[in-house]
């Protein structure tokens, strides 16, 4: 069977507004629509950057005991962790991995 969700674990775990650490998720792959999607989004329109966040709050299914991962809950990922997500996805989407640059998105690094 094809697999399609894969599981990770954060090197540094996000802190929900109760304190609680979660450190495991669940990415599934992407789809095309999570890549167009984002440019629709007005966040987006005004800092490109920002599509980084949508896209991987579509295409994470879960963290730890959180089940419905939003923009919110990826902004307040820290910068490793941010980093670690973001090669995981290009990792398991088979998209060329390229050097990070602070501006770049996961859409633009798929180019």
């Amino acid at each position: 069977m094809f697999q399609t969700e894969f599981e990770f674990t954060l090197p540094k775990g996000y802190a929900d507004g109760e304190g609680n650490l979660h450190r495991k998720g669940v990415m599934r792959l992407a789809t095309a629509i999570d890549e167009i999607a984002p440019l629709r989004d007005p966040r987006v329109k005004s800092n490109p950057a920002y599509s980084t966040i949508i896209i991987l709050a579509r295409v994470i299914n879960c963290l730890g005991a959180i089940t419905e991962i939003t923009p919110a809950v990826v902004e307040g990922f820290f910068a490793e962790d941010l980093n670690y997500l973001q090669n995981f996805y290009r990792q398991i989407n088979g998209l060329e991995s390229e050097a990070v640059k602070s501006d770049d998105s996961l859409t633009t690094l798929a180019s």
